[in-house]
C-alpha cells in the first residue's frame, strides 16, 4: 500500500473538501446548486465537529480521500445509537480509485470504533451507490433494511450496520 490513513491535518483540509465535492457532485449524486455542496466542502467543521481520516500518498502527502467518523448521538451521526460508529462522506479522488483507498478508510473507521468500545457501527448510504456498497459487504457490513430512512421525501438511504 503506498498510502497511510491518519487524523487529517490543518493542511489537508481544503483538498478533503475538493475531494469530497468532485466525488457527490462529480459521480452525479449530488446537485451542484445543492446546499449540501457546501457541506461537503467544509472539511474543516467535519474535523472539529466530529473525526476526519484522510488517506494520504506517503510519498508526497497528497491526499486520495477522506471519510467522517461520529459517534452515534453526536452531531454528525444520523443514524448510529450512542453505542454505535458511523461514516459520513465517504469520498475517494477519481485518480485515486481502485487504489483500495476507500475500503481502507472504511477498515480505519471500524478499528476507531472498536478502539472506542462502541458494540458496532451503522450507516446510511444512498442505493446508486454500488461500488461503495461492495466495498461495505467485503469488510462484513451487512444490509439492514428495517433502519433504512429518509431525511426528506425523495431521498432514501439504505443502511448498513456491523455488529462487534
Amino acid at each position: 500500500m503506498d498510502f497511510l490513513i491518519r487524523q487529517a491535518l490543518p493542511r489537508d483540509l481544503e483538498e478533503a473538501g475538493r475531494i469530497t465535492v468532485e466525488a457527490f457532485v462529480g459521480d452525479g449524486y449530488t446537485k451542484p446548486t445543492s446546499g449540501y455542496v457546501d457541506l461537503l466542502r467544509d472539511a474543516g467543521r467535519r474535523s472539529h465537529e466530529a473525526e476526519l481520516l484522510v488517506a494520504v500518498d506517503t510519498a508526497d502527502e497528497r491526499v486520495l480521500g477522506c471519510v467522517t467518523f461520529a459517534v452515534g448521538g453526536t452531531e454528525w451521526a444520523d443514524i448510529a445509537t450512542p453505542r454505535e460508529g458511523e461514516i459520513r462522506m465517504l469520498a475517494t479522488a477519481a485518480a485515486s480509485r481502485g487504489r483500495g483507498v476507500g475500503e481502507a478508510l472504511v477498515r480505519a473507521t471500524v478499528a476507531r470504533s472498536r478502539e472506542l468500545g462502541l458494540a458496532g457501527m451503522a450507516f446510511s448510504t444512498r442505493p446508486e451507490m454500488t461500488a461503495a456498497h461492495r466495498v461495505y459487504e467485503r469488510i462484513g457490513f451487512v444490509r439492514t433494511p428495517a433502519r433504512d430512512w429518509a431525511p426528506y421525501p425523495g431521498m432514501d438511504l439504505m443502511v448498513y450496520t456491523m455488529t462487534f
